[in-house]
């Protein structure tokens, strides 16, 4: 037994150790490398803090001079942690995080070394803005970009071995202005939002005067032993398995969701759980989730741009940290056939200055105006936006999961549970009636006397639904595992502020023609209940007949990402996000091409990991296995025995001989249609030809006669990890 398989197996009888074995209290280190308020306190002058906290809180601009300041205050507390370098952290548009490290040492004229931060580094700086993804904004030969400041999200210390770095969170933009990252448009759209949701608040309350979108992010991954992995050349490659035969056992016994979390990863997640600590990122939730070796953890919510920081240095730390377990950590969507993949639950909210939640309905929700405005400009905002909030969640991994049996379909449509449909209902056909309160309604658990009563919500749960109300929030269950946030958030924001400006001007007009302010309130939400009522529906959504329904009421229905990005150039999309500044014309016509583009480089990357597994992976093992039988074949009939008696031999070694050749043919065919794919020069046609003329066509057919070898060779021929090796950590 020689192959990595194998060494890859017998290595895990070895046992392992918690790196962090002794106990700490999470308060003792939370936010223990970040720059906080209260840290910054301590480091800088009084003028020096007062300007950066009216930055942080009213999103005024730091002059440079300001800036200098600053700088030498986080200096000073960072070279105190230990601390040489320091790095401009943004998020370009490859869906991961970049950095450029550079010394705080520097030497002055006359040769004297000097350690030095001067605000113009922590302002702005400039990386290469032709190498990472721009969509043509940017050439080779116009490599000048700008990093520039955000001090809405606090600087953190970085700790990588022994090596610690200063992360300065920023935007990134060309030299001509335009953004090549996913935080600039967020931080737009969440402007925009909060300028929207005060104008409508300042009809109930005149107190109000800045208005927080909220989010609580939950990632679900996968956890595999490194070693196996690494003789799994698609998990490598791809993030996921591209063949591989579902095992004897999987999820169909339920015993792995919220089950005991096995002590391996157990001590993985307390070590990037601390990591994450120390980094303000407020973790708090951990389980075993449906699938073997899979599991999810969820912070507490926070304001959007800080929550989308936060998850994508999560990402990153979950990564890093599960090399010193001997683990590889899968953030794809679907690492596994025949099992559920994985989501990114986005938990979506909107806060006052005052304290409120304006999608908290309260005891009486019927009566409670300010929540039926904002609950109800959100579904009109999913209905008449849900192209666009399809497209910014699509993705080449997204569209294996979405519609699958772990996953809302790829329908936009609502849930909001029969309480507040009885609500909407009412106040559609009787605007202006006087609505009875809602009793509480309470739930005895007669389980044991020390159980105490619980409140039943006003609405259920439905795991079917890509946009569900529960209680207090939205969830946005359609975002994938691997993406960022920040884009679904863009989108989502942008949709509901745009909603809310044109509920405001209703609502104004109305007012002007003498309508009493609660009258004309009512009389906009009865006609954006009466106009997106379609996009709600309560039932399962995993069914044919709702795929059916969705038809009827003409809601869109789109299954794979060159599609659903068709959206991007709609009118009414580029109308939405220019006319209220979001995106110029140029960044949305870049994003739809750096989105077509990322789709068919990973749906090309997997057919080539395919075809090279297929011819020198599988087809050398089964040839090896055919050979064996064949050879056992003939010793048998020189030996006289009658065929009868190895018939069975026969028949294997014919079924192997077909699935190789069909194989084989299907590997050589794909990678012709690859050929003529890649000589398309439109983005969009050579997308569609991936999707539908090579995955499509190719990926299932290969994978099937490859998995049924997977059951006919010899296991001490079959090179590749199986599924029950990845997926049962020992």
């Amino acid at each position: 037994m020689t192959s990595l398989r194998f060494k890859a197996i017998e290595k895990l009888n070895k046992p392992t150790s918690e790196s962090n074995g002794s106990d700490f209290r999470i308060t003792k280190i939370f936010n223990e490398n970040v720059f906080t308020l209260q840290t910054a306190r301590s480091y800088l002058s009084e003028e020096a803090y007062k300007s950066l906290v009216a930055s942080v809180k009213s999103g005024k601009r730091i002059d440079r001079g300001m800036g200098n300041s600053i700088a030498q205050g986080l200096r000073l507390w960072a070279e105190e942690k230990g601390v040489t370098h320091f790095t401009h952290w943004f998020q370009p548009l490859n869906g991961l995080s970049a950095e450029k490290h550079d010394s705080f040492f520097t030497i002055l004229s006359d040769g004297t070394p000097l350690e030095d931060f001067d605000g113009g580094a922590l302002i702005q700086q400039e990386p290469d803005a032709s190498s990472f993804p721009s969509g043509g904004l940017r050439a080779t030969f116009e490599a000048r970009g700008y990093t520039a400041w955000d001090p809405s999200s606090p600087a953190f210390i970085m700790e990588i071995g022994n090596g610690k770095t200063l992360c300065v969170p920023t935007i990134f933009v060309s030299y001509t202005g335009e953004s090549l990252d996913a935080k600039t448009p967020l931080l737009k759209a969440l402007a925009f939002l909060d300028k929207a949701a005060v104008d409508v608040c300042q009809y109930f309350d005149k107190n109000i005067s800045k208005v927080n979108a909220t989010l609580g992010w939950e990632q679900e991954y996968f956890v595999v032993d490194a070693g196996l992995a690494s003789a799994r050349p698609d998990l490598l490659l791809t993030g996921r398995t591209l063949v591989g035969h579902s095992p004897a056992k999987g999820q169909q016994l339920e015993d792995h969701y919220f089950g005991a979390i096995p002590e391996r990863v157990y001590a993985y997640m307390r070590d990037f759980e601390k990591e994450a600590y120390k980094l303000g990122i407020p973790l708090r939730t951990r389980h075993n989730e449906v699938a073997p070796a899979q599991f999810e953890c969820a912070p507490i919510y926070e304001e959007t741009n800080l929550a989308v920081d936060h998850n994508t240095l999560l990402m990153d730390i979950m990564t890093r940290v599960a090399k010193r377990h001997g683990l590889i950590v899968l953030l794809h969507e679907k690492p596994f056939a025949g099992i559920n993949g994985s989501g990114k639950h986005n938990n979506w909210s909107m806060s006052t200055d005052t304290g409120v939640n304006l999608l908290a309905p309260g005891k009486t929700p019927k009566t409670n105006l300010m929540f039926l405005t904002f609950f109800v400009n959100t579904i009109k905002a999913v209905h008449d936006y849900a192209e666009i909030l399809r497209a910014s969640i699509a993705s080449a991994g997204n569209d294996h999961r979405l519609g699958a049996n772990e996953a809302p379909p790829a329908i936009i449509s609502i849930f909001i549970g029969k309480f507040l449909t009885d609500v909407l209902k009412q106040i559609e056909t009787r605007v202006g009636d006087k609505f009875d309160e809602q009793d509480e309604a309470m739930l005895k658990l007669d389980i044991h006397r020390s159980i105490p009563e619980l409140m039943l919500d006003n609405t259920d749960r439905n795991r079917t639904s890509p946009f569900a109300f529960t209680g207090n929030k939205f969830e946005f269950r359609a975002v994938g595992s691997s993406a960022n946030c920040a884009n679904a958030m863009t989108t989502l924001n942008t949709v509901m502020a745009d909603t809310l400006r044109k509920f405001k001007i209703e609502v104004d007009a109305l007012i002007e023609k003498g309508e009493k302010k609660e009258v004309a309130i009512m009389q906009t939400i009865q006609h954006y209940i009466v106009q997106s009522k379609s996009v709600l529906f309560e039932g399962d959504g995993y069914s044919d007949d709702w795929e059916k329904e969705a038809k009827k009421r003409g809601l869109p229905n789109v299954k794979t990402t060159p599609q659903a990005l068709d959206a991007y150039h709609s009118e009414k999309t580029k109308k939405l996000f220019v006319d209220n500044g979001i995106f110029l014309l140029p960044e949305i016509e870049a994003r739809h091409e750096i989105m077509l583009e990322e789709y068919i480089k990973k749906i090309q990357i997997e057919a080539r990991v395919l075809g090279d597994l297929a011819s020198t992976f599988v087809i050398p093992s089964a040839l090896k296995y055919q050979n064996l039988i064949s050879d056992n074949i003939r010793g048998l009939k020189e030996s006289g025995i009658s065929e009868k008696l190895y018939a069975n031999q026969i028949q294997i070694l014919n079924k192997i001989g077909e699935h190789i050749q069909i194989i084989s043919d299907n590997v050589e065919q794909m990678i012709e249609e690859r050929k003529k794919a890649n000589n398309v020069s439109n983005t969009r046609e050579r997308a569609l030809l991936y999707c539908e003329k090579i995955k499509d066509k190719y990926f299932g057919t290969i994978r099937y006669h490859i998995d049924k070898l997977e059951l006919m060779v010899d296991d001490s021929f079959w090179s590749l990890p199986k599924y029950r090796e990845l997926l049962f950590l020992r």
